[in-house]
C-alpha cells in the first residue's frame, strides 16, 4: 500500500511517500480501506518528536482518525461487515497511523459514519468531533440557557464545538482571528464573536453576558485565555484539551482538563449529535496522500478555518 511516513524525526522534508506492507488486522481489530484522514498540529508534534508515542518504530506512518470502507475483520468483531462506511480515532495505533490506503484498528475506536455524511466530512471528524462533543458534553455540562466562551472557535476542535453548544441550547461567544474568521465562526451559529488578537475581550463579554459566563472551552492558550476565563461567573466553569498551555491556578476554579475518548458509546453518542445538528464539518483544504508534507506545512502556518484533510484515493 501506499503511505506517507517518516524514517526519522524532522521538518516536513522527512515526510514521504513510502510502499509497505497492508497491515493484518488482529482477532479485535477492523481493516478499513481509507478514502480520507484528517491532518492536524498534533501530528506535526508526532513528526518532530516521535519518540514521544510508544508505537514509534520506523518507518512511522502518520495521522490519528479518517474515514473509508471496512475491508476486512478480524474474527472476534461484531456489529461490523466488509463494505460498511466507517470512521476512526485512534491515538498511538499499534500499527501504523491513517496516511496510508489501509490502517488495522481496534474495534471499539471505530465508529459507523452517519447517515447522510460524506466520507470526506466524515474523515475530518474523529478526532476533533470526539473532542468537541466531549468537552460541551461531558466536561463541561453545557445545558440550555446558559452562556459559553469557545476560545479558538476557528479550528477543528472549534468549529465543530460550535454547533454542538448551539444544539444543547447555549449562547455562544466565539473568539477568532480576523475578519475571515469572524466571519466564518458566525456562519456557523455564533451568537456573538470577538477577534482573539485585536479586539477586547472583555469588552464582548460585558455586552454578551453582564453577570459573566458559565462556561468557557478553551481550545488555545495564552493571554487571550487568561482574559476569558476572568470573564467567568462565580461557580463558572473551565475546560480545555490535554495540549493546550494550563491557564494559571485561580482559587475557586477547578478547571477540567481531558483527552478525547473513543470508543462505542462515545460514537453512538457523537453520531446522534451529528445528525440533531444536521452538522457541517468544514474543510478548509484538501491534499491528496502524496502531499502530505504540503498539507502539514498547511498545517503549521495556522489560521486554518475548520480542517485540513488528506484526500487518500
Amino acid at each position: 500500500m501506499r503511505a506517507a511516513a517518516i524514517d526519522g524525526p524532522g521538518d516536513s522534508s522527512v515526510l514521504t511517500l513510502h510502499t509497505l506492507p497492508v497491515p493484518k488486522p488482529g482477532a479485535k481489530e477492523i481493516l478499513i480501506a481509507l478514502e480520507t484522514a484528517g491532518v492536524a498540529i498534533w501530528d506535526v508534534s508526532i513528526r518532530r518528536h516521535p519518540a514521544g508515542i510508544q508505537h514509534s518504530s520506523f518507518p512511522l506512518v502518520l495521522g490519528t482518525d479518517g474515514a473509508g470502507t471496512v475491508a476486512a475483520l478480524g474474527s472476534e468483531v461484531h456489529g461490523f461487515k466488509v463494505g460498511d462506511r466507517v470512521y476512526s480515532y485512534s491515538w498511538d495505533n499499534p500499527k501504523g497511523g491513517f496516511y496510508a490506503e489501509y490502517v488495522a484498528v481496534a474495534a471499539e475506536r471505530v465508529g459507523h459514519v452517519p447517515k447522510g455524511l460524506a466520507l470526506t466530512d466524515a474523515g475530518a471528524l474523529g478526532t476533533t468531533g470526539l473532542t468537541a462533543l466531549q468537552g460541551i458534553d461531558n466536561a463541561l455540562h453545557v445545558k440550555r440557557g446558559e452562556s459559553i466562551i469557545i476560545h479558538g472557535a476557528s479550528g477543528g476542535v472549534g468549529s465543530l464545538a460550535i454547533q454542538f453548544a448551539k444544539l444543547r441550547g447555549a449562547r455562544v461567544l466565539a473568539t477568532a482571528s480576523g475578519e475571515d474568521g469572524a466571519a466564518f465562526v458566525k456562519s456557523l451559529g455564533a451568537d456573538a464573536v470577538v477577534d482573539s488578537r485585536t479586539g477586547d475581550i472583555r469588552a464582548a463579554v460585558r455586552a454578551f453576558a453582564p453577570n459573566g459566563v458559565d462556561a468557557v472551552l478553551g481550545l488555545a492558550g495564552g493571554e487571550a485565555l487568561e482574559h476569558c476565563i476572568d470573564a467567568l461567573r462565580r461557580g463558572g466553569r473551565l475546560a480545555y484539551p490535554n495540549g493546550v498551555n494550563a491557564p494559571k491556578a485561580r482559587t475557586g476554579l477547578t478547571p477540567v482538563s481531558y483527552d478525547a475518548v473513543s470508543e462505542p458509546a462515545e460514537y453512538e453518542a457523537l453520531n446522534r449529535a451529528v445528525q440533531e445538528a444536521h452538522l457541517r464539518v468544514p474543510i478548509a483544504v484538501e491534499y491528496p496522500l502524496a502531499d502530505a508534507k504540503l498539507a502539514q506545512e498547511r498545517v503549521e502556518a495556522g489560521h486554518v478555518l475548520g480542517k485540513v484533510v488528506l484526500h487518500i484515493h
